[in-house]
């Protein structure tokens, strides 16, 4: 057990992810080390073991690589082609670079989908949006559609939905995807170690921000049957199982209003919809995804209370160092955990920190929330 722990891991990416996994990491004496650009990452404030580089620098992250045992990520912009040598030097690289070649492009995601014969929205690939006005006045490709780009896309960037022919397109390639008819967004996380044991979260349900494109808040336990949860958290660990993917892979769902569940996109690493899992779970996302790295048990994903999340994210109209207003009367409700992710300046809709609230009933953790959600903002 020893020789597992004392492994040294190395984190791609130092944002408010990569903090969150050295806090978790910090519990079990993890050997962790993060590499990002400079100290202004969130990471740089709880990792003694910062190293600053570039993640999507081909010799940085080679150099980086080459002294850990373990090589994982906190977004999926990185250097494959690194990843790709260091495994072929004997590096345990999770996700494996395949794996990371096919979730980082939205249009080979779709085309694994497809392939695999995992439900997913109706899709075409395009290499510009020359070829989808052509498709538009030749009648094929009708309104309104979603266009996603297929690489660099993240939350909500990259995501549009196109309505009529005014409306503008993105410039590089993408995909073009049927406008879903939504009932519900739901997510499930999954983690899978290098033996084969994979477990699953409770299936959460996600509302969105309307202008931002992000997750605005989310809550588990989800008001699916029990059957549809069943259904969602199978076809998510197949979807992990045919990705081969080691860690945590969450698998963002959509439910239409006939029933059917559909795979929308998957991230190879923990992810906003697992936040609140800090609090309501037994073991956070992030111990958890750990633990997979280093091939422990992965137990306690059951949830201990009902929860809410939501995201603080910088109010529209403001750009500049951070404020945050109603912090302390936010602290006095009972139930509130308020996670600050330590950004020095914020811009509309940046992602600033998120609060988990926890009840023995939904409806009062939701009520709490909304409350919360009301009172605690994010200016300049």
């Amino acid at each position: 057990m020893n020789q597992k722990i004392n492994q040294k891991i190395g984190i791609l990416g130092g944002g408010q992810l990569g903090k969150m996994l050295c806090q978790a990491g910090s519990r079990l004496g993890l050997n962790l080390h993060v590499m990002e650009k400079d100290e202004s990452f969130p990471a740089w404030d709880v990792c003694a073991n910062f190293v600053k580089g570039d993640i999507t620098a081909y010799d940085d992250v080679l150099e980086f690589g080459k002294n850990m045992d373990i090589i994982t990520i906190e977004i999926e912009n990185v250097n494959v082609e690194a990843l790709e040598a260091l495994e072929k030097m004997g590096k345990k690289v999770y996700p494996s670079p395949s794996a990371l070649n096919i979730i980082r492009d939205k249009g080979k995601q779709k085309i694994f989908y497809e392939g695999m014969g995992f439900p997913t929205s109706e899709f075409t690939v395009y290499k510009s949006k020359e070829a989808i006005r052509n498709d538009i006045d030749a009648g094929v490709l009708a309104f309104p559609f979603v266009q996603k780009l297929r690489t660099e896309g993240y939350d909500g960037r990259g995501v549009q939905v196109v309505r009529a022919s005014s409306d503008p397109l993105f410039e590089s390639e993408s995909i073009v995807e049927s406008l879903v008819d939504i009932n519900k967004e739901i997510a499930v996380i999954v983690a899978r170690n290098p033996s084969g044991q994979c477990v699953t979260y409770p299936v959460v349900e996600m509302n969105f921000h309307p202008e931002a494109n992000l997750v605005e808040y989310l809550f588990s336990p989800s008001s699916l049957s029990a059957q549809d949860q069943r259904i969602a958290a199978e076809l998510a660990v197949s979807v992990a199982d045919e990705l081969g993917v080691v860690g945590l892979l969450a698998v963002e769902l959509f439910v239409d209003n006939q029933g059917r569940i559909l795979v929308n996109e998957v991230a190879p690493r923990p992810h906003n919809s697992g936040h609140h899992t800090i609090e309501a779970c037994y073991v956070s996302q992030f111990e958890m995804h750990l633990r997979a790295l280093l091939d422990l048990p992965l137990v306690g994903t059951e949830q201990v209370l009902p929860a809410v999340m939501i995201n603080l994210l910088g109010e529209p109209d403001y750009s500049g160092p951070v404020i945050y207003t109603n912090i302390e009367t936010c602290l006095e409700i009972p139930g509130v955990s308020i996670h600050l992710y330590g950004k020095k300046t914020t811009k509309p809709f940046r992602k600033m920190g998120h609060v988990t609230v926890v009840d023995t009933s939904l409806d009062k953790a939701i009520t709490t929330a909304l409350k919360v959600k009301e009172l605690l903002k994010v200016t300049a």
